[in-house]
């Protein structure tokens, strides 16, 4: 199975520069489509439900003080499969149009981030994780 850096790795390649949350978003969905479309997860590492949106802490930790990024050196785009980057392209082509902000205001009307953040007031910090098992059930919904 490929990892996390693979991921935003093969979404940098393939879309270029753009905004480290722009990134964190499309990583996001293409989890949760994943998910829906494969029946099983496209990385292991957890998605957590913070203010602004998804995040994956541990590509955050990575790209932790830059507003922008261009390039991914620590992942290895070739551990996907054709079935992994086909649902990635999928989800870039329905969602890399939207601007980071607005990938991030989708996800707060998603019950996966609402459900995580659930008790929480606005802008409250959190490191509370999203369920694949709820964005599985989420998402699913969505192809009826």
């Amino acid at each position: 199975m490929a990892n996390v850096q693979d991921v935003a790795a093969y979404i940098v390649t393939k879309c270029g520069e753009m905004t480290a949350m722009k990134l964190q978003k499309l990583v996001y969905y293409s989890q949760a489509w994943h998910l829906v479309w494969s029946e099983r997860p496209l990385f292991d590492e957890e998605i957590q439900a913070w203010a602004n949106g998804p995040v994956v802490y541990d590509l955050y930790r990575k790209h932790s003080g830059q507003f922008r990024v261009s390039d991914w050196p620590e992942g290895d785009v070739s551990h996907l499969s054709a079935d992994e980057t086909g649902s990635i392209d999928a989800v870039i082509d329905a969602y890399f149009p939207f601007t980071a902000h607005q990938l991030s205001e989708m996800t707060h009307q998603e019950d996966p981030w609402l459900m995580a953040r659930e008790g929480l007031s606005d802008g409250a910090r959190s490191n509370r994780p999203i369920t694949l098992a709820s964005m599985h059930e989420y998402y699913s919904a969505r192809t009826a």
